[in-house]
């Protein structure tokens, strides 16, 4: 039983240290929605989230102001539409997602996913249509995020699902040419995906979950950064050992809260509580960067020898106060480092002092991986596949989760800024330090196979 008092006491001291909810997500299965019939198909998905996520944001914003603790976004994960769309076209697949649109819109909900597929070791032919509708479905839609898994550590990397994927990436940024390419900013590639992740563009509903379920993203990066602040300013000499038990700590405290937060919510929609997702995901807002917290360990310029070390300690730290706290933690959990979406780490792709390459090092001890990045007109599908790849790699090998968001920007050139305003943030675009040369590889298709380690039984 959560300790109310000491959660309390926790939100008024961190009141003016940007901690909030990050994100409730309701979790809602529409394998119950199957037809045949293209009309029925799009009408039972629309009516099912309705019902189910009607009173979502009354009840959110109910235990908000019950707490006065922010709940930023409320939104839903689906599972996976593929599912649905066997024997389907492509204009049923489009149909389907603008009836998901238009669902979340009138329940007022800030985002939803699960317009995804699971193609890891293959690629059906309802899998293959909700690929090839991604142009299409994503640009004629606001809420809707996608999110494939092309990758795990037990089945290996399926190089021709990447090869697709890439294609439609970069033609999804050509239809999205108005936005900038915005439509690449929903779409998630995995390897190793959760199926509990309350975040986007990532979320879905896993096979293994439950019908409907609430699933929490408590954010505080803003709450762990003054709290080292604090203690460097006490003991200018502190330890990093003494910086991550400080980042333990607080990390514990802001788990209690999350899951406070989304247990009454459940209680209220009379659902199950599933997980606490404990991930410091940053906004563009000076104060609640994930960068920041690396510069008041001491790494005065992020992307200098030393930031990947960084990036473990914080990680570790936060995985380890949460699993203190809480018996539900789940999701990605940990640190995020998407670089639109954080002032500290887009100003220093600016500056030209974290590169892509770097990131990719720092993604290997992160939660997630190459998040929001700005690629110019100029990159190839082919680029595109390779770096997926490269990313799926490090998931697969490490036993961890790996992603990548990749907007390729129409008629962009490296340097070209870039803003898509809200949480969306804003950044500079960039690219590999060599973009080509892994063409013949990239196109050889097929899949890697899994590592050794993977033979667990």
């Amino acid at each position: 039983m959560l300790a109310r008092q000491d959660v309390l006491s926790t939100i008024r001291m961190v009141r003016e240290e940007n901690l909030d909810v990050r994100a409730v997500t309701l979790g809602v299965n529409l394998n119950v929605c199957a037809n045949p019939d293209p009309d029925k198909l799009a009408a039972a998905v629309y009516a099912r989230i309705v019902e189910k996520a009607g009173n979502l944001v009354r009840f959110c914003d109910e235990v908000s102001a019950k707490y006065g603790l922010p709940i930023v976004n409320k939104r839903i994960a689906v599972s996976p539409v593929s599912l649905l769309l066997e024997g389907h076209s492509v204009e049923t697949a489009v149909r389907v997602c603008r009836a998901l649109d238009a669902a979340a819109e009138l329940v007022r909900i800030d985002l939803l996913g699960g317009y995804s597929a699971l193609v890891q070791k293959g690629v059906t032919p309802g899998e293959r249509t909700l690929i090839d509708s991604l142009p299409l479905a994503l640009t004629a839609t606001r809420r809707v995020c996608s999110s494939f898994n092309v990758g795990t550590t037990k089945a290996g990397i399926n190089v021709d699902a990447v090869n697709l994927l890439a294609r439609k990436i970069i033609e999804t940024a050509d239809r999205s040419r108005d936005t900038r390419g915005f439509g690449c900013a929903k779409i998630v590639v995995f390897a190793n995906m959760p199926e509990d992740n309350p975040f986007m563009a990532g979320a879905m509903l896993g096979p293994g979950e439950p019908e409907c379920v609430i699933n929490v993203g408590v954010s505080g990066p803003g709450v762990v950064k003054r709290a080292i602040d604090r203690l460097v300013q006490h003991d200018p000499e502190a330890t990093l050992n003494e910086i991550a038990e400080e980042i333990k700590h607080t990390a514990f405290r802001v788990t209690r809260t999350g899951e406070l937060i989304g247990r009454e919510v459940a209680d209220r929609l009379n659902i199950p509580f599933g997980v606490v997702d404990l991930s410091l995901a940053p906004t563009p807002r000076v104060g609640d960067s994930v960068g920041e917290i690396y510069q008041s360990m001491g790494v005065r310029l992020i992307g200098a020898p030393g930031t990947t070390a960084a990036v473990m300690l914080l990680n570790d730290a936060v995985k380890k106060g949460g699993a203190f706290a809480s018996s539900s933690v789940g999701g990605l959990s940990g640190a995020f480092i998407p670089v639109m979406e954080d002032h500290a780490l887009s100003q220093a792709v600016t500056d030209g002092t974290l590169t892509l390459e770097k990131l990719e090092a720092m993604t290997a001890v992160c939660s997630v991986g190459l998040d929001m990045i700005l690629l110019p007109s100029s990159t190839s599908a082919e680029t595109v596949a390779g770096i997926i790849l490269d990313e799926a790699a490090i998931g697969i090998t490490s036993r961890k989760t790996t992603g990548v968001r990749l907007i390729p920007v129409p008629d962009a050139k490296p340097g070209d800024w870039v803003d898509f305003g809200g949480l969306f943030g804003a950044g500079t675009v960039t690219r590999p330090a060599s973009p080509c040369g892994a063409e013949i590889f990239v196109n050889r298709g097929g899949q890697i196979p899994a590592p050794i380690h993977s033979l667990m039984n």
